[in-house]
């Protein structure tokens, strides 16, 4: 990991055994956003908004598991004990403006990570997850590590519906190098090709700022492709 974010070392994770995870392929279409719920899962958060600009609200839901074979004790290692390493399911469903029914139109379960290591915080815990704002799907996330790392950071990532796909349209980074005070600070507009690169210290006001431009790909990036939302770096 690069020293903008500083290094984060995980022992008590190699410690653990994490059981895999078949990922439940969720109905075609519901009633409700409760109907996508699969069994052996729950509810975390959903939010309503117009994600396809037809006047309609729509709905982005995250799942989350509840199988106790994920909750992992951790006697010997720092940390969390237990762990719940229970994984999560981002999805999004357009509302049929003829049935009223719920259409599923994506889900995934790569961006916001799987909680595998006891001395990282969960990455919802201190966001609130997911919004839809002005047409566009937000999700935020957090990480902040107990022991092996100094860095504490916030992402928020904003897609908007483009083109059949879930474009990637804004990325924000805020991080704290909590021993030195140094802090760093990522804005990207997809949109215009612009990337603000801000550095300061939490001592002083002074701030050092970069402008960059973004090369921009034929295709915009979408949700899969970006993978694990805590270790996705545009930037570089």
């Amino acid at each position: 990991m690069l020293a903008l974010y500083g290094e984060i070392s995980r022992p008590a994770a190699s410690e653990l055994t994490i059981p895999d995870v078949i990922y439940p392929r969720l109905p075609a279409r519901a009633a409700s956003a409760g109907g996508f719920i699969p069994a052996g899962w729950a509810m975390e958060s959903q939010t309503f908004g117009d994600l396809n600009r037809d006047g309609i609200p729509d709905v982005a839901v995250v799942l989350r598991q509840q199988d106790p074979r994920n909750v992992v004790a951790n006697d010997a290692g720092l940390g969390a004990n237990p762990l719940d390493t229970n994984p999560r399911i981002l999805a999004i469903a357009f509302r049929s403006g003829s049935s009223g029914d719920y259409i599923l139109r994506f889900q995934n379960h790569t961006l916001i990570p799987r909680r595998v290591d006891p001395v990282l915080d969960d990455p919802l815990e201190e966001t609130g997850g997911i919004a839809i704002e002005r047409g566009a799907l937000v999700v935020s996330l957090h990480s902040f590590a107990s022991a092996g790392g100094w860095t504490m950071s916030s992402v928020t990532y904003r897609f908007r519906f483009r083109e059949e796909r879930f474009a990637l349209i804004g990325y924000d980074r805020h991080s704290v190098t909590r021993n030195s005070g140094e802090t760093a600070d990522v804005s990207i507009n997809y949109l215009t090709g612009k990337i603000r690169v801000e550095r300061g210290d939490i001592s002083h006001d002074k701030k050092e700022v970069v402008w960059k431009k973004l090369p921009i790909p034929s295709l915009p990036m979408t949700i899969d492709a970006i993978g694990d939302g805590l270790e996705f770096h545009p930037e570089n």
